[in-house]
């Protein structure tokens, strides 16, 4: 081994002096910035992308050492915070934590200021949310005493949804058709009105995040039926998917993660993507996310998750279209 002399150290002085920083504050690859960082949310504090976003901050805060702003901008379908994330330069200081349906829903439905496949960039995934079926607690407690109900009771019942034109709206018109029934859809604006219905038995069914849903599932406020998707969720270990029961058509979640304006460089994206899904995979985060109500992250690449968001936004547009939901003016 060959012994470091003085001089040698002293011509070396620059580079070490900046190795040993980065090991001491914990920059590495990952650091794209060194600058504060502001997360835009498209929805009010308190919401679930908001608390996604505020345990992300928190993580990235600490791996870039660096201050991570959150800035909610709720309203026109999440047009105002798309907007605010393209006006700011694009240098990766400024990125949108959001669920996909703002991407590959509501622009089907709503009239917005901006493309979903043009003027965004998907960077990263941070956690996954399923859909699941619940209904009154009154009604029968499995999957085919609860179709052999609502089919003996044409034209009586409803479902909700916890909005037109998203998941919820089209798991229940694809249900209703393929089973067979004669639901009316009765839209809410969001999640808890449209469960207090299913809990005190106005309302027969929903399709419900699993987020917002697993509260009332633990306490016997509305029974589970099966989960929108081809695999079991990790919450609901013991409920059936649709898969299962014989309608994989119904394949239904939402991605949260971070996205920023389409004129961000390639390159920059990428490092973002790192950082991101870095601090997504760590032990606190994952567990934070986890006790939400979320299903465990699968990470994917930058391109990996455009091509992942055009197929949800094609096949939803083909889902308007089938069942004429109608343009919200």
């Amino acid at each position: 081994m060959r012994t470091l002399t003085r001089r040698t150290a002293l011509k070396h002085l620059p580079t070490l002096a900046v190795t040993l920083a980065a090991a001491l504050t914990g920059t590495s690859a990952f650091a794209w910035t060194d600058k504060p960082i502001k997360l835009i949310v498209p929805a009010p504090a308190g919401g679930t992308m908001d608390v996604v976003a505020r345990i992300l901050a928190e993580q990235l805060s600490s791996d870039l050492k660096q201050p991570v702003i959150v800035d909610n901008k709720p309203g026109a379908g999440g047009a105002l915070a798309v907007q605010a994330m393209n006006a700011a330069p694009p240098d990766g200081q400024t990125l949108m934590v959001t669920a996909s349906n703002v991407i590959t829903e509501i622009p089907h439905v709503m009239k917005t200021a901006f493309d979903p496949l043009k003027d965004i960039r998907p960077v990263a995934t941070l956690a996954r949310a399923g859909i699941v079926l619940v209904g009154a607690p009154g009604l029968p407690p499995d999957f085919k005493g609860l179709i052999a109900y609502l089919k003996a009771n044409p034209g009586k019942l409803s479902f909700a949804s916890y909005s037109a034109g998203t998941s919820s709206h089209y798991a229940g018109m694809i249900l209703n058709q393929k089973a067979g029934l004669d639901l009316t859809h009765v839209p809410f604006a969001g999640s808890p009105p449209a469960l207090q219905q299913v809990m005190g038995g106005q309302i027969a069914i929903m399709f419900d995040g699993i987020v917002t849903s697993l509260p009332q599932i633990r306490g016997n406020k509305v029974q589970p039926y099966a989960v929108a998707a081809k695999t079991r969720s990790h919450h609901l270990p013991d409920v059936p998917t649709t898969a299962e029961l014989g309608y994989p058509e119904l394949d239904f979640s939402n991605w949260l993660g971070t996205v920023v304006s389409a004129n961000v460089p390639a390159d920059l994206v990428e490092k973002i993507s790192a950082a991101t899904l870095k601090a997504a995979s760590s032990p606190k985060v994952r567990d934070r996310l986890v006790a939400a109500g979320f299903e465990p992250n699968t990470p994917l690449s930058p391109a990996e998750l455009a091509k992942s968001v055009r197929a949800d936004y094609e096949r939803n547009a083909a889902i308007v279209k089938a069942f004429n939901i109608q343009l919200n003016q």
